[in-house]
């Protein structure tokens, strides 16, 4: 107990020591060990390299899940060193409903058909957010967690403990100063000078050991940021991997959405004929000098005199109508799923119109001597 009182009076000793040196030097009645150049521009870049990483990692949080409510579970889940339960994508749980609904309307119907197909679509895009969540928290966040709460810490404790000996270097030197002036007057004052100089280098010594560790740390900071480029990388790579299947989900859903039969087409149950339309050429009479459209002549299933399909036909014997074609530029490539269909190159030109009673997501191109159906999402038209 005595050891204990007495180590705890040499505490607040030195705790009063420093708090009288850190005021004076804030009233400017004290003078102050300065850094050099080299030291300050090491802590001015691992400060900075801190707040940047802790709003770098915040925000990449924000981006992987928008709940903050999630995001307040996850973090309690990983403090208490337990597993984040697997939670459902809001594209899986869009699936599931569009699943349900199909069953529900029929998964016969056009638009149950639809509805499923889009549902796995949507099934297939959770999949991929999913795994890119995990991929980015594994080999982006991680990395930013470990720095700020295990290097940074490191740094933090051990720029305290140099800030300490920095004042008590300079309590030091005040202490020396002041034994001189007074052995200038008497002197009786020799020994505390000589106590005081002891006591400098000391002092001297803690600092400059403790000035080296701590400049260690802070050149470690390079390492950090090549650790950091490398997970930067990665993350750049899992987010590039994660457009591209979604991308490539939505082309496929799009191929499979051209060749379902119209929703409103196959839908429409009436036995009255359809109602007259007007030809294309009163039609760019009423309209004046626009743009040039396609004509498509609407057409209902079942209704008497009907005209018939463009899919019993083919493409290679149906001539262009003597107006409304026109250029379009071809946004992706395209592979024709039967003879009837023309591929496309991405970024080339063709030419296309509409035949009446073809379905109105298709057109007919030409590209040369070659003719086939095309689908009308995969096409800029142009005037």
């Amino acid at each position: 107990m005595d050891f204990n009182m007495k180590k705890l009076a040499s505490d607040a000793g030195v705790f009063f020591t420093r708090a009288v040196q850190f005021t004076e030097e804030k009233l400017g009645q004290a003078e102050k060990t300065e850094l050099d150049a080299h030291f300050e521009n090491l802590l001015a870049r691992a400060d900075s390299t801190k707040n940047w990483t802790e709003k770098i990692l915040r925000q990449t949080e924000v981006l992987l899940q928008p709940n903050p409510s999630a995001r307040v579970e996850e973090f309690l889940y990983e403090k208490l060193d337990r597993k984040v339960p697997s939670r459902v994508t809001n594209g899986e749980l869009l699936a599931q409903y569009m699943t349900e609904a199909a069953n529900d309307f029929g998964p016969g119907t056009p638009y149950g058909k639809t509805l499923l197909k889009v549902g796995e679509t949507q099934r297939r895009l959770g999949g991929a957010e999913r795994d890119f969540i995990h991929s980015s928290s594994i080999n982006f966040l991680s990395p930013l967690r470990n720095f700020l709460e295990g290097d940074w810490r490191t740094i933090s404790k051990e720029r305290r403990i140099l800030e300490n000996r920095r004042l008590d270097l300079d309590a030091c030197k005040a202490r020396l100063k002041k034994a001189k002036a007074a052995e200038a007057k008497a002197a009786l004052w020799s020994d505390e000078v000589e106590k005081a100089e002891h006591e400098l280098r000391m002092a001297q010594t803690e600092f400059d050991r403790q000035a080296e560790v701590t400049r260690l740390l802070l050149e470690g900071i390079s390492s950090t940021h090549v650790n950091h480029l490398r997970c930067l990388h990665e993350f750049a790579e899992a987010q590039a991997t994660y457009y591209a299947q979604c991308y490539q989900y939505m082309l496929d859903l799009q191929k499979q959405l051209g060749r379902l039969p119209g929703t409103f087409v196959g839908n429409v149950e009436s036995t009255s004929p359809p109602p007259a339309t007007a030809s294309p050429t009163a039609l760019a009479a009423a309209t004046g000098p626009t743009v040039p459209t396609i004509p498509v002549v609407p057409t209902v299933v079942g209704a008497p005199n009907s005209a018939p399909t463009v899919e019993g036909l083919n493409p290679s014997d149906v001539k262009p109508p003597a107006s409304g074609t026109r250029k379009a530029r071809v946004l992706y490539d395209y592979q024709a799923a039967d003879s009837s269909e023309l591929s496309l190159l991405a970024d080339e030109m063709i030419t296309v119109y509409s035949l009446p009673g073809m379905d109105p997501d298709w057109l007919i191109g030409e590209r040369g001597n070659q003719k086939g159906k095309v689908p009308v999402t995969y096409l800029e038209l142009l005037s």
